[in-house]
């Protein structure tokens, strides 16, 4: 009988999640969401020094804008015990080892490897230290530190997306769990914490390959089941440029502040970089019902904001009145008029702070544009134009009038008046337009 599917997003709260955050998020909401499974938000928050609860808290505001709500809330700071108890495991059964090594003095063996061309692999002189020698260690002064020891064998997955994966350990170096000041590392704290809350399923970026061969191991000597692993190919700029320097504009609060809607921005990242097109959807659901991981590629995966802006247009455009009704409301647009003021602004703005503009040529009127050569024809047709209130019978009327009198027709005709009443040069339909302004303009 297969376990049920349990998958997990682990950001660090020492930022603001970003695009390629969201992806990794995403895709692990949608497979437990298709599967009926669980989804865990579990923070990262063992370095305390650079994790604050700004973070976590702009984290959570960020996924429950987007609507990927969590089953579980787990912090890795709130489980020490479990990571002390795992510790003790590996020591009892040889696979961990203290060591003394400076920074310095790593630093010399990798240059030493790498110019002899070979890779700078740790050569794992720590592990057979005696008691003495530790002793003598501490007395300088140094402060040990803990390595994995990683059986020399290939290691070996299915990867849902990267497909077959074989990694020689022996060209890995033994990873460092535990820091001399204590803190434990990523590699170990989420290969406890994958075991120990039944996650079945990781999706996550292409960098962490390594990561995933060394916490298979992990995984197997503390008496666990690796997950199934898939590994999202990593985001570039629309030229194909690197995009992690970037990523700090590409924070989802920055992308909301510009007015990006949340099923536009979940529509796009669902399907980057896969075979499938990418097309709005209606909701997370019918994302999750058409998501497969299987689908993606493994070649970088070009990101260009500018690509959210005509699916938030499509989104906004769609949106019924109910769905604005109070922000037209807040607008300060009288309520016998909202209904029509969206009807007729809808289809001209991409985010929904584009309204504000059509309010404000609705309610204070604009400043008219008038060329030098069309000066005389619009005082003409100004003269023929019925004295408000006016309907959406009126610019037809109005208009034809005004060609009868000059001879005017088409484009000639229209864009002068338009420009006239609204100061712009394109917009909706006049006709809709006319009984929304506010009052004559004095041309």
């Amino acid at each position: 009988m297969s376990r049920p599917v349990v998958t997990r997003f682990a950001p660090s709260p020492t930022g603001y999640i970003h695009v390629g955050n969201l992806r990794t998020a995403l895709m692990n909401y949608l497979i437990a969401r298709k599967a009926g499974g669980q989804f865990i938000l579990r923070l990262d928050d063992t370095d305390q020094e650079r994790s604050k609860q700004e973070y976590a808290d702009g984290i959570m505001a960020d996924l429950d804008w987007l609507g990927l709500h969590w089953d579980r809330l787990e912090k890795q700071s709130l489980r020490y015990d479990r990571y002390r108890d795992a510790a003790d495991r590996l020591r009892a059964d040889g696979r961990f080892y203290e060591c003394f090594e400076t920074p310095g003095e790593l630093d010399l063996k990798r240059k030493k490897l790498l110019g002899m061309g070979k890779p700078p692999v740790y050569d794992r002189a720590s592990l057979g230290l005696s008691e003495e020698a530790k002793a003598a260690f501490r007395a300088e002064g140094r402060v040990g530190y803990w390595r994995f020891l990683l059986n020399q064998t290939r290691i070996e997955w299915p990867d849902g997306i990267i497909g077959p994966v074989s990694i020689d350990a022996a060209s890995v170096s033994d990873p460092v769990l535990i820091r001399a000041d204590g803190q434990v590392l990523y590699t170990f704290a989420s290969s406890v914490d994958d075991i120990e809350m039944g996650v079945t399923n990781i999706v996550r970026g292409s960098d962490h390959v390594t990561n995933t061969a060394t916490q298979i191991q992990i995984m197997e000597a503390l008496g666990g089941t690796p997950p199934a692993f898939a590994h999202h190919s990593l985001l570039t700029g629309a030229q194909g440029e690197e995009l992690s320097k970037r990523l700090g504009t590409l924070s989802l609060r920055d992308l909301r502040a510009r007015g990006v809607e949340p099923m536009a921005l979940l529509s796009l990242m669902a399907r980057l970089g896969s075979s499938k097109p990418v097309e709005l959807a209606g909701s997370l659901d019918e994302l999750a019902e058409g998501f497969d991981v299987d689908s993606f590629g493994a070649a970088p995966t070009k990101f260009d904001a500018e690509d959210l802006f005509p699916l938030t247009r499509h989104h906004v455009q769609g949106l019924p009145f109910a769905a604005v009704q109070a922000r037209i409301a807040g607008l300060g647009v009288p309520a016998d008029q909202a209904e029509a003021f969206w009807a007729v602004a809808k289809g001209n703005i991409t985010v929904l702070a584009d309204l504000e503009g059509w309010w404000a040529l609705f309610r204070d009127g604009a400043a008219p544009v008038v060329d030098e050569a069309d000066r005389e024809f619009v005082a003409q047709a100004f003269a023929l134009l019925p004295p408000q209130p006016w309907t959406r019978d009126t610019w037809g009327e109005w208009t034809a009038a005004v060609k009868a009198a000059t001879g005017r027709k088409g484009k000639e005709l229209f864009r002068p008046l338009r420009r006239a009443l609204t100061g712009l040069d394109a917009g909706p339909e006049m006709a809709d337009v006319m009984p929304l302004l506010p009052k004559r303009p004095a041309v």
